[in-house]
């Protein structure tokens, strides 16, 4: 039986739930990081401003809200078959589809009014960007490579800020983008383990579904690796300074422990290395990246 679908105030956390608002901790700090160097390598300081520091943080949450919002329309069907989501807003009936699909313009709608009032660069790359992160959710139907697409969408991030805070791209924030792609990517194939059986029987892919669990966890790791190894070059690249080094040698610890606590027939501890460890992995380069540009001032 299905719950009474709800509106109003009483919706409100059931939307942030849809949305997993507290994921948002992936993505945004690089998102910041993107525009502290950015400002610092075009206008030679870290700071943009509070209008442009909160239309990119406007952009970004409502950017993922839709993506969330189009995810959970897209997979409505298979999240109700699937054990471990059927208890989603959309399959459970705590709200229409009518109510997600509202929630998934307006979202839109925010973020493209926030990079118009950003500058016209990011204005025109709206669409592109807003159409990556949607993209994600249909990829699972048809490639296994979709935790990169996943990755794309997140690694978008610096760059777009980067984008918002000068109104211009340049090649030193390329290496932190694609250490958030490799990086991301990492992490989702190890949460996609939960679900392998349950793709397979479904026709769904991922990694995990197409190469199996030992060879999918090596991915992951050459993934991680491949990020460690990015976060150095883009601190190269906008000539970083101790702080940082420090800060990629932290998030090189926490992806080896991530690693560890994960074996092909043992999943106990698949939530704490998505969710703790990656949410410490960011935060923590956000505040190193943080500390380089504050010692620098």
């Amino acid at each position: 039986m299905t719950a009474t679908a709800i509106h109003g105030v009483k919706a409100f956390r059931v939307y942030l739930e849809m949305i997993k608002v507290e994921h948002s901790i992936f993505a945004l700090p690089f998102a910041l990081i993107g525009m502290m160097w950015g400002t610092r390598y075009e206008l030679h300081t870290p700071w943009p401003g509070w209008r442009v520091f909160g239309m990119i943080v406007v952009a970004m949450v409502s950017c993922r809200s839709a993506a969330m919002a189009f995810n959970r329309i897209a997979d409505r069907d298979i999240d109700a078959a699937n054990p471990r989501t059927k208890m989603r807003a959309i399959p459970s009936g705590l709200l229409q589809l009518r109510q997600v699909n509202l929630f998934f313009y307006g979202s839109c709608i925010v973020f493209f009014a926030a990079c118009a009032l950003l500058n016209p660069l990011a204005l025109m790359l709206s669409p592109v960007a807003l159409g990556v992160t949607l993209f994600y959710s249909l990829t699972k139907r048809f490639t296994p490579l979709c935790h990169f697409v996943l990755g794309l969408s997140l690694g978008i991030a610096p760059s777009a800020a980067w984008i918002a805070s000068t109104g211009k791209l340049a090649l030193p924030i390329i290496p932190i983008t694609l250490a958030v792609v490799f990086w991301t990517a990492g992490f989702d194939i190890i949460y996609a383990l939960q679900d392998d059986e349950f793709d397979r029987v479904h026709g769904l892919r991922s990694l995990p579904q197409s190469v199996g669990r030992q060879t999918a966890l090596t991915i992951s790791r050459f993934c991680h690796l491949s990020a460690i190894v990015m976060l150095s070059a883009g601190g190269i690249m906008v000539h970083a300074g101790p702080a940082w080094a420090i800060g990629v040698v932290f998030a090189a610890f926490l992806l080896g422990y991530e690693q560890s606590l994960v074996k092909p027939d043992d999943l106990s501890k698949v939530n704490m290395a998505f969710f703790t460890l990656n949410g410490f992995v960011s935060l923590g380069m956000f505040g190193f990246a943080l500390i380089d540009q504050l010692i620098r001032s």
